[in-house]
C-alpha cells in the first residue's frame, strides 16, 4: 500500500474514531428527546464522515494539492517514509 493511501485510511479510522467517541452521549440525548427516529440517518452520516475524510485525505496526497499547499507552507514535512527517528 502506498504512503498515500496509508494516510488517507489512518485519516478515515481517525475520523471514525472520533465519532464512536461522540455516538454514546449522542444515542443518550436522542434517547431522551423526539429525535429518536434521526438514529440510523446518524449513525450513516457518521460512517460517511469518516468516508469523506479519507477521500479528501487521498486528494490532499496528490503532487497537485502538494504543490499548492507547499505555496503555503503546509506541504508534508515528512516524504522519508514517515518513520521515527
Amino acid at each position: 500500500m502506498s504512503a498515500k493511501n496509508k494516510r488517507a485510511l489512518r485519516t478515515a479510522l481517525q475520523t471514525l474514531a472520533a465519532v464512536a467517541a461522540v455516538m454514546p452521549a449522542l444515542a443518550a440525548f436522542l434517547s431522551d428527546s423526539a429525535l429518536a427516529v434521526a438514529a440510523p440517518w446518524l449513525v450513516a452520516a457518521a460512517g460517511s464522515a469518516a468516508v469523506v475524510a479519507g477521500f479528501v485525505a487521498r486528494v490532499m496526497a496528490s503532487p497537485i494539492a502538494e504543490a499548492f499547499l507547499d505555496r503555503f507552507g503546509l506541504g508534508l514535512v515528512d516524504d522519508n517514509g514517515g518513520g521515527a527517528r
